[in-house]
This record gives structure tokens, sequence and C-alpha cells, in this order.
């Protein structure tokens, strides 16, 4: 019964470390989640005007561009997956992996070969298991993403995609990440970004019903003005959705550790109990044997 005791208190002792730990991950998620959700919304106002610019240029303007004009029969497509570097996230790496393996499927099901970008470990870790190539990674930013990063994402992208097929090159850009809908929900999603679709590519935000829509005047020409904002156009929408998945992943993580933290309590409050009864068994045991070495005793004298 001594090492059932030892043992309970050891347990508990254990999950009261691995509680503090959890604790403390919970907290960090939030406290940098605010912070992650206040990069995101500041970038709101310069991807709607953007979008709109670019917007006016592909739909005012007569003008043909490699980023605009559909392939009637695809032959090859890209799929950028954005996971996170670090596990404890809950179901994030693995919901946005199940949506990035289903958009696979799709393409390869209509007669189309697959080339995988990925960022995150996590990412990496899942197609390297499996022996998949992966023609480009990027680590280390997933919850911290900076524009930068985006930037040199979107010119390997970009160089791919200008590419013939021939020569290697794809003829669909698809991008995999999870969007940020509230502390309780995210969504894993899969969405084409080239070519471009600008009138389905809405902003994160809507404009208000009131608000006045500008009207643009390009210098020196519309196509020398496409040509410089389309690729700073994809940029910012891979930038929008590395922001969107690095809240998403603080936001599971915090859910996670919260979890964690609960379950560790409810664990901690079950072994104490347990030990509480095997300390008064062992008490118990001891007073009877007590008590029965001392009726053989006394049993022993009154025979004498």
């Amino acid at each position: 019964m001594a090492s059932s005791l030892r043992e309970l208190r050891q347990r508990k002792q254990s999950v009261s470390t691995t509680k503090k730990i959890t604790r403390a991950m919970e907290l960090i998620a939030a406290s940098r989640i605010v912070k992650a959700q206040q990069v995101a919304r500041a970038a709101v106002p310069y991807t709607l005007t953007l979008t709109r610019a670019v917007s006016a240029l592909a739909s005012v303007h007569d003008i043909e561009h490699p980023l605009l004009v559909d392939v009637e029969n695809p032959k090859r497509s890209a799929i950028l997956l954005i996971t996170s570097d670090r596990g404890l996230a809950g179901a994030y790496s693995s919901n946005v992996i199940k949506a990035g393996e289903a958009l696979r499927q799709k393409l390869m099901d209509e007669g189309q070969e697959v080339v995988q970008y990925v960022t995150g470990q996590k990412g990496v870790a899942y197609l390297d298991f499996r022996h998949r190539e992966v023609e480009q990674k990027w680590t280390g930013f997933s919850d911290r993403p900076q524009y930068s990063d985006a930037r040199a994402i979107a010119d390997v992208l970009l160089e791919k995609f200008l590419l013939d097929t021939e020569q290697g090159g794809v003829d669909q850009l698809h991008i995999v990440n999870t969007a940020f809908v509230s502390m309780l929900t995210q969504t894993a999603n899969a969405r084409r970004l080239l070519p471009l679709v600008v009138t389905d590519a809405a902003a994160p935000v809507d404009p208000q019903p009131d608000e006045v829509i500008p009207y643009y005047d390009f210098e020196p020409n519309a196509k020398e003005v496409l040509d410089r904002l389309l690729p700073l156009f994809v940029a910012n929408r891979i930038h929008t959705a590395l922001l969107q998945s690095a809240a998403s992943e603080l936001a599971s993580r915090q859910r996670a550790m919260k979890s964690a933290t609960d379950n560790a309590q409810t664990l901690i409050e079950q072994l104490t109990r347990e030990a509480n009864q095997a300390r008064q068994a062992e008490i118990t045991q001891e007073i009877t044997e007590i008590v029965g070495g001392a009726s053989a005793l006394s049993e022993s004298a009154g025979n004498e």
C-alpha cells in the first residue's frame, strides 16, 4: 500500500508540473493573439485599397496580363500549404493539411500534376514522412510572419507561374490556409490565387454602404501600372493568409492549452482522492495490525 501511495503522490506531482507548463503556454498565447489580431487589422486598409486599384485596372481597361489569363485545360497546378512550426495547437495543422489533401486529390482527379510548396515545420514533416517531393519550403515564422517573408514566397511562386508548362511552370496556383473567424472558430480553406480573379478576391473587411469608391487615373499607362501592382497584390494576398494563419494558430493553441490545463486539474483532484483513500486504507491496516497484536499479547498473558 505504501508503494501505491508513493506512486500516486509522484503522479500528482508530475501532473502539477505539467499543469504549470500548459497554463504558462495558455497565457503566452493569449497575450500574443491580441497583437496578432492588431497586425491583421492594420493590414486591412492597404489590402482594400490595393484590391480596388487592381480591380479598376482589370475591369475598366481591356488589358491582357499573364496573371489574369485562364488556361482552358490546365496541366499542372501548385499548392501553397500554410501550417505551423510548432505543435500543441490542437487540430490547427491537421485541419489545414486535410484541406490541402482534399484539394490535391481534386486536382489529380482532374488530370493535373500537383507541385507542392509548404510553410511551417508541421507541413514539412507531414510531406517528408510520406516521401512526397516538396518544390520549396519555408519555416521559422509561422506565429510572427513579416511582409518580407510573404514577398520572398510570392517571388518564387510568380517565377514558377510565369514559366511555360513545358519548362516546368504551372497553370494555376492555389493557397491553403486557416482563416481567423473568431477566438472559437478558425476555418481551413483553399482558394485559387493565380490566375487572379480580382472581382472574387474580396478584402477582409467590406466597404461601408455610404463609402465613396475612388476613381483611379493611372500614369504613365494602365499596363505598366498593372505590371507593378499585380506582384504586390499577390504578395499582399500571401501576407494576409500568413497573418490570418498566425492568429488562428495562437487562438487554437490557447484553446488547446486551456483544455489541457483543465484536464490536468481534474486529474490532480482524482489523484488527490485516490491518495487520500490509499492513506486512509494504510492507516486502517496499521491500526488493525496494532489491535491484532495487542489482542494476541493479551491472550498470551491470560494463558500464562
